[in-house]
């Protein structure tokens, strides 16, 4: 009945009472109105449905409401953030006792402050303290003082659960209950260790987002329990690819090898690409320990100085890593693709194979782009020419149906072997690494379209359309650089903005406006229903390449072996999967969130700990974002850092919201962003998780008056 409900009121706008809803239904006994009432009270809970001043329900997409997921600032402010529609900003005195992460309600209350709706916020759906990290203190009571600057309020813990934690201690605290409005009882589950020791302020952060740099003794048992070598038994039925000349492609320090590749020109003329991926859901099955732990973490994270991996290593190290001269088992997708990138036919195997080497990205790369051979390597050169050669028509291909390429820079800190940074600079993405994606996205496509014309229920890699709003909010702020965008921009078509960043690309701003725009872009997510993959321009995707690291790989190649291995499309099968993927990918996207997020915090604290051995010095930089209260300036290795708008010497500097500059209140000297700055290094703390910037006397980037009017 839930379903039905759900349905009638998704419909149309349209409210209706209790007594509607019955009627429709066809409800007769009393015994059905108050199940009905009861899946109306769960519905609302869920905030699929909004309940009138008038006792009358409807779907909540229809309501004047919003929801939403709370994001506070230290500063008291913070923004509803909601997949798909432009961030509602919410002041400090409409929070309506609502903190950082809770899923909220809230309505519109200004519609043009600025550029983005205000609202104020009515109730709180769901209270989310999430896991809570900080620092033990003992004043009169057990205490703790979160390590999150936006969590205001006083932690106060059990005594019997203090595990003789003593003073600077970093632990782990559950919420048991607020006591009042300012203060929460918790309980300390985990005592990570001393704030001055090593490793703990990057552990600290792990189990921040939820995450356990330690398995369960009873995962690592089932995991010991594994074989180290694949029987005879296990390649029963399974297609024989030993004979092939298959290798791997990974990074210098890689351990967890997902994918290994084969190639052959045909005598037709088209390529033979083999894509043979790590069979993990042969060891890792339903109903185990190891299973259920996969599908709690969702995915490895990977940090700056480790990897907490979503499987043990006996596993993602060991017998399902693909590693060289032993045999291993797979899940293979053999593809014949002809001269123009198109798939003409393909085979998807339970097979084996024996890696005959494992490559690296950089010795790769040393033959694809200088001709080098690397010792080892002489055998294999043919194959990698003929692969750069395929590679190239994938990537045309994608190119020519409107494939957008962001190619954004990213930063590769490097660190000790106690976890201090020693250097960041840009990581390298070079032919072999685009070789091994192109590969992937083929292979994950040619799965993925399998499965769905075969109507069964998948795990898709979806990523929707861009917002309209979003979207022109970056273009009125690229024409205020001055720069015309030519061309019908069409938010439907993936072409359209790449157009875009095809006529930015020569300008020097071009690597911080293309993170704007993708900023400005929709998330992907996995879902059961297919919409395609925007950004991809591919009408059908999955992922299915690295099921090691992502449980998403992980249960699409359980899809495979269910549906075409073992044949089995019964009903009692695909009921349950209609029911089960929906909890899955929710849950696997969010924890994809959980690990972006982990990443980045570490990935900042990591810069702002390099820069602390910094201060002082000089260095060149580019405006990346103004604010009123400063401008950020991005090196080029993309350390980003702060000049406070009081310490722009020389004058008093206004903030221009509409321009998105500061403008000297007396000179008209004017900073917006994409300018180059010279600026010497003020302060860093990786505690605080900031980097402050000073404008180097002189580098004060002089406009003429002329300029703002024009611009104005």
């Amino acid at each position: 009945m839930k379903d039905k409900v759900l349905s009638i009121l998704r419909e149309n706008d349209k409210a209706y009472t209790i007594y509607d809803l019955k009627d429709i239904l066809g409800l007769l006994t009393t015994e059905e109105l108050k199940e009905l009432v009861g899946i109306l009270s769960e519905l609302e809970g869920e905030l699929l449905i909004y309940h009138t001043n008038k006792d009358k329900y409807m779907a909540f997409e229809y309501s004047h409401l919003k929801r939403g997921k709370l994001s506070l600032t230290e500063k008291g402010y913070g923004f509803i953030l909601m997949e798909g529609e432009p961030d509602i900003f919410i002041d400090s005195k409409s929070l309506n006792g609502a903190t950082d992460g809770d899923m909220v309600i809230a309505e519109i209350i200004d519609k043009n402050s600025g550029k983005k709706k205000e609202g104020r916020i009515l109730r709180i759906a769901k209270r989310d303290y999430g896991t809570i990290v900080g620092e033990y203190k003992f004043d009169k009571v057990p205490t703790v003082i979160s390590n999150d600057k936006k969590f205001k309020k006083k932690i106060v813990v059990t005594e019997e659960s203090t595990k003789n934690a003593v003073d600077g201690h970093i632990v782990v605290v559950n919420f048991i209950k607020e006591l009042d409005n300012n203060t929460i009882l918790g309980e300390i589950t985990t005592i990570i260790g001393h704030k001055n020791d090593v490793g703990v302020d990057v552990e600290a952060i792990i189990y921040k987002h939820g995450f356990a740099p330690k398995f369960l003794d009873e995962v690592i048992e089932e995991a010991n329990a594994l074989p180290d070598e694949v029987s005879e038994e296990d390649l029963k039925g399974r297609k024989d690819f030993t004979d092939l000349n298959i290798f791997t492609i990974d990074g210098d320090d890689t351990k967890d090898i997902d994918d290994a590749i084969h190639i052959k020109k045909l005598s037709n003329g088209n390529y033979e690409l083999g894509v043979h991926i790590a069979d993990v859901s042969y060891y890792v099955k339903p109903d185990t320990k190891l299973y259920e732990d996969a599908y709690d973490r969702g995915t490895s994270v990977y940090l700056v100085d480790r990897v907490i991996p979503m499987l043990p290593h006996k596993l993602s190290n060991g017998i399902c890593s693909l590693n060289p001269n032993v045999i291993r088992l797979t899940q293979s997708c053999v593809m014949e693709i002809d001269k123009k990138g198109k798939v003409v036919s393909h085979d998807i195997y339970e097979g084996y194979i024996k890696s005959r080497i494992q490559m690296t990205y950089k010795k790769v790369n040393k033959w694809l782009e200088e001709g080098i051979v690397e010792d080892g390597y002489e055998p294999f050169t043919e194959d990698l020419t003929l692969m750069k050669e395929l590679a190239d028509i994938l990537r045309n291909a994608r190119t020519r149906r409107g494939a957008i390429d962001f190619d954004t820079d990213e930063a590769k800190i490097l660190a000790d072997e106690n976890g201090k940074p020693i250097d960041v600079v840009l990581r390298e993405r070079g032919a072999g690494e685009k070789l091994i994606e192109d590969f992937m996205i083929i292979a994950n496509e040619t799965v993925a379209s399998h499965i769905y014309w075969m109507e069964l229920p998948f795990v898709y890699r979806v990523h929707g359309t861009p917002n309209e709003e979003k979207i022109n909010e970056f273009l009125d702020f690229v024409s205020m650089l001055s720069y015309k965008i030519t061309g019908k921009v069409d938010i439907n078509k993936p072409s359209s903005i790449e157009n875009i960043l095809d006529q930015l690309r020569d300008k020097k701003e071009y690597k911080i406006l293309s993170t704007l725009l993708l900023r400005s872009m929709q998330k992907a997510v996995y879902q059961p229903e297919n919409i395609g993959h925007f950004g991809l321009a591919s009408k059908i995707y999955t992922h299915f390449t690295s099921p090691i690291r992502r449980f998403p790989d992980t249960t699409v190649h359980r899809l495979l072996r269910t549906y075409i291995h073992n044949k089995d499309q019964s009903k009692e099968t695909i009921d349950y999967f209609k029911e089960y993927l929906p909890l899955l990918t929710e849950h696997a996207s969010q924890k994809e969130r959980d690990a972006v997020e982990c990443e980045r915090e570490v990935e900042s604290m990591k810069m702002a700990e390099y820069m602390m051995d910094h201060i002082g010095e000089e260095y060149k930089g580019m405006i990346s974002g103004i604010t009123s209260f400063g401008m950020f300036v991005q090196l080029p290795n993309m350390i980003e850092g702060l000049v406070h708008i009081s310490e722009i010497p020389g004058d008093y500097y206004n903030y221009n919201e509409k321009l998105m500059c500061l403008t000297g209140q007396k000179t008209k000297k004017m900073y917006k962003i994409g300018d180059e700055v010279t600026v010497i290094v003020k302060n860093a703390s990786k505690e605080e998780n900031i980097i402050d910037f000073d404008l180097k006397e002189g580098e004060s980037n002089e406009k003429k008056e002329e300029e703002t009017k024009k611009l104005g």
